[in-house]
């Protein structure tokens, strides 16, 4: 496996463990906080993230700018959502459009990557 899909794994793994620790584990103090909903965003875009990088080949250099803007993005993003769903401090929003723009720049990446030429056989 490589580094790359290891760390799609890792994202992906912790993304349903907190998500299922939200929805179980925390649900009081999420409750409690009106911050449910938070904690979901936070869960769902490290999720499709997670799956994101997986999709991206690591085989392909030109994919790398994308996974270390989406790696960023989950942890900007999806970290300060989750703090912030625990901890009630507001500030954190601040923080994590950070990570949304991350999360886009990623796409964009993705979207202007160079694609492998064909070889003049293959058509």
């Amino acid at each position: 496996m490589s580094g790359s899909n290891k760390l799609a794994a890792f994202f992906g793994a912790t993304g349903v463990a907190l998500g299922a620790f939200g929805a179980h584990g925390l649900k009081a103090v999420l409750e409690s906080n009106h911050t449910l909903d938070v904690w979901h965003t936070a869960s769902l875009y490290h999720l499709l993230h997670a799956v994101a990088l997986l999709l991206l080949s690591p085989a392909n250099a030109a994919h790398r700018p994308s996974r270390i803007l989406f790696s960023s993005g989950i942890l900007i993003f999806s970290g300060s959502l989750y703090i912030l769903a625990v901890t009630g401090i507001k500030w954190l929003g601040a923080i994590t459009p950070i990570g949304g723009v991350a999360l886009i720049a990623g796409w964009v990446a993705t979207g202007f990557q160079v694609r492998p030429q064909a070889s003049p056989g293959s058509r």
